[in-house]
């Protein structure tokens, strides 16, 4: 590709937030790695992060704050964006968006497309999508739009199915991504997904993955894996994820307290969420509370993942986890739930990793047992890692950003 050609395009992304979780931080990534391959980038969001925006500013994006709009405006917006899905799907077909925050800067972000048209829109997560959608046929269709969904959605519309209106959000869904130029899913699992619940064609759906290894990581955990541990120590077990129902952290403590049974050992559990209470509690009622630590969240816990024995991913569903990704680049035995969405394609079905049944407790803690008397070699996993490279990814997305340019 011609960077001096490239340089003349604008790309914008839109996602809720600069900080929070993996898809915030892959979207940062990807920014700045379409900067690097000679694009001006707008990162537009609903949430700023002031030592994000300005370390992103350093690296030559730029960052834009959407504000919202009073109450009552995004969803009349919304109808007026795409007045034939009422026609086509019916009046209710509003109700799984009628308590989203993210129809608040449905507006901001269409005066934004205006000002500073793109060549190409991305958007990230199902309810930005749809906002992103409307925003650009509001702006005028001003260049290409992509979307990309980072999760299972039926999984999603399950969580909430005990709410009527969001089985209205699949056909939603159909209806409107068929309007984007590329709908991009981050793994095979959710594009298979996203089709057979929203009724998508199989020639709609690409797949590109989320850019994960970039040099921070690297960097990190090359210190980290040069520092000697303490020999004779417990062995250290790590979780890393939001302490939320989807990761279920329960299963994976309970799961270490049959491990610790048996040996000694640590679980670290890097994160911070509703569960956190619940899961000190249970910690003392499974007396092992002495041998578990909370730190709370980490932006960057590549050298706890270096320095570990085993990383688990106990997840009920997942899109492409990066956490998954992260630990492997650390060289870190990897034990993951055969869970609906990406972590069998990351590890290839368990040739990088144990997979397990979602919810098994003795499963995982076998598992646990079986990585930490059986270490294989590292290099392997770091070099699986470099498949969900920043580079390889930022290759994938500004081909389908920019199809003209991505084989010049």
């Amino acid at each position: 590709m011609s960077t001096a050609r490239a340089s003349r395009k604008r790309m914008c992304l839109f996602t809720s937030s600069l900080g929070g979780g993996g898809v915030q931080r892959s979207m940062r990534q990807l920014a700045v790695g379409l900067v690097k391959r000679g694009y001006h980038v707008d990162l537009v969001v609903c949430h700023g992060d002031e030592p994000l925006a300005d370390q992103l500013a350093r690296d030559g994006v730029t960052v834009f704050v959407l504000q919202p709009s009073p109450p009552g405006v995004g969803r009349p917006l919304a109808c007026r964006a795409d007045p034939g899905a009422f026609t086509l799907l019916g009046p209710t077909v509003v109700w799984p968006i009628k308590t989203w925050r993210k129809l608040a800067y449905l507006a901001a972000l269409r005066d934004h497309l205006v000002k500073r048209p793109p060549d190409a829109l991305l958007s990230a997560m199902t309810q930005c999508n749809l906002v992103a959608l409307w925003a650009h046929r509001l702006a005028g269709r001003p260049g290409r739009i992509a979307v990309s969904e980072r999760n299972m959605l039926s999984a999603f519309i399950q969580r909430h199915a005990k709410k009527s209106r969001w089985r209205h959000l699949a056909p939603l869904v159909g209806h409107t991504y068929q309007r984007a130029d590329a709908v991009i899913a981050v793994s095979r699992a959710v594009a298979d997904d996203l089709i057979l619940t929203s009724g998508l064609a199989h020639s709609a759906v690409d797949v590109a993955p989320n850019p994960v290894v970039d040099d921070t990581l690297r960097q990190d955990v090359a210190r980290a894996r040069a520092e000697p541990r303490p020999p004779g120590g417990p062995q250290q077990v790590l979780g890393v994820g939001r302490l939320v129902d989807q990761k279920d952290p329960m299963t994976l403590l309970r799961a270490f307290a049959r491990v610790r049974r048996e040996r000694a050992a640590r679980l670290t559990l890097v994160g911070d969420g509703e569960l956190r209470t619940a899961l000190v509690a249970e910690a003392q009622r499974l007396g092992v509370a002495s041998d578990v630590s909370l730190p709370g969240w980490d932006e960057r816990p590549f050298h706890a993942m270096a320095q570990a024995d085993v990383f688990v991913l106990p997840s009920r569903w997942e899109g492409l986890p990066g956490v998954l990704i992260q630990a492997l680049a650390a060289g870190c035995a990897v034990v993951a739930t055969d869970a609906p969405g990406g972590s069998a394609e990351i590890l290839d079905h368990g040739r990088y990793g144990h997979l397990v049944p979602v919810g098994d407790v003795e499963a995982m803690a076998r598992a646990i047992i079986a990585a930490l008397d059986t270490p294989d070699d590292a290099a392997v996993r770091i070099e699986r890692a470099e498949d969900f490279s920043v580079d390889r990814a930022c290759a994938a997305y500004a081909a389908l950003l920019d199809p003209e340019q991505s084989g010049a």
